[in-house]
């Protein structure tokens, strides 16, 4: 970044300082966790059973960086290459109406308080209302260190009970809404899109976006030929930027299509694996009727504080899929192996 020329290739240099941030954003963390923790031991040293108060400040200094230490210890289980990245989360409506719909808002206000309390940046991509309430499916973009390795966890099927504020009998409602997170990609991705590949067409954005009286067709619409891909993005201020938006977004659906192309094919070689038969699809539950409960139907982890889940607290579930997916590749990287193993005797 010292070099004379270094903003010459401005494209490379944005790279260059996502790259740099990524990496102080790992580096930092344990350096500053490194000089509290020499801090305790020094004070330690040299406090006396008489102190009570001092002591007991110590001690909340310790389980503060105890706390610290076991957030970063889940960071290192970041470790695939998309990790890093910046994320496209895009949450759908399910049967019900204006029931999912509204849930779809609840979903929205949950991931944007939890991306603000992290600091990362979130901005609407597109986004459909629902004809009653709430929302039908909406596309965020989540920029900050790592946001995608975080959200990944949420990708599925999120189910919510609860007494419906719509129905005047006050019955207990189900909800469904789903939840797709994939990464964004840099530009030195394999990912070639072909102008001749590509329908895109314009037509009059209906949220405000910045936008003022809508009098011109700024918002974009991309159909991508070969694999039947369609995005769209309508709330940037001009038609150039909706449309540098959607081929983000575009790039970022062919990959993830390659990828799960890829992976197919390996289970075909490595054998399927069998499937759990269980009632219902739904990754998690958010039950806030007749009691309160929130539950990862993957990990088993949960919670009865289900209004902190709701505005944002979500750490707990992240971590504890993340320590799931590294146990879920160990075993099938033994059973790769195996696999490899009697291939090779026979």
């Amino acid at each position: 970044m010292s070099e004379q020329d270094f903003w010459n290739n401005e494209i490379k240099a944005q790279q260059v300082v996502r790259e740099l941030k990524n990496l102080k954003s790992v580096v930092e963390p344990w350096q500053s966790a490194q000089r509290r923790y020499q801090e305790i031991a020094e004070l330690v040293s040299i406090a006396t059973a008489e102190e009570q108060s001092f002591l007991e400040e110590l001690q909340k200094a310790s389980s503060a960086l105890e706390k610290e230490l076991n957030q970063l210890e889940s960071k290192t289980l970041l470790d695939n290459k998309n990790d890093p990245n910046n994320a496209l989360l895009a949450i759908n409506a399910g049967a019900g109406g204006t029931e999912s719909c509204d849930w779809v808002q609840m979903l929205l206000r949950m991931y944007s308080r939890w991306a603000e309390e992290k600091g990362f940046a979130v901005k609407i991509v597109d986004m459909l209302p629902g004809e009653e309430a709430g929302i039908k499916n909406v596309t965020l973009f989540i920029e900050g260190a790592y946001a995608y390795g975080y959200l990944q966890s949420e990708r599925g099927v999120h189910r919510l009970v609860r007494i419906s504020p719509f129905d005047a009998n006050r019955r207990r409602h189900t909800s469904f809404a789903s939840v797709d997170v994939i990464p964004e990609l840099e530009d030195n991705t394999e990912v070639v899109i072909e102008e001749k590949d590509l329908i895109i067409e314009t037509f009059r954005a209906s949220t405000a976006g910045g936008q003022h009286m809508q009098k011109t067709d700024s918002a974009v619409r991309i159909t991508h030929i070969p694999t039947g891909i369609v995005v769209q993005s309508q709330n940037e201020r001009s038609q150039y930027q909706n449309k540098q938006t959607a081929l983000r977004v575009l790039k970022a659906r062919i990959y993830e299509l390659k990828e799960k192309q890829r992976q197919k094919e390996l289970e075909e070689i490595r054998g399927k694996e069998k499937k759990k038969i269980e009632w219902g699809s739904q990754i998690r539950s958010y039950v806030l009727y007749p009691y309160t409960l929130v539950k990862d139907h993957r990990t088993g982890y949960q919670t009865a504080n289900a209004d902190a889940v709701l505005d944002g607290d979500i750490d707990g579930f992240i971590e504890e899929y993340l320590k799931y997916l590294k146990g879920k590749k160990l075993k099938k990287t033994e059973q790769t192996d195996d696999f490899l193993d009697k291939e090779f005797k026979s």
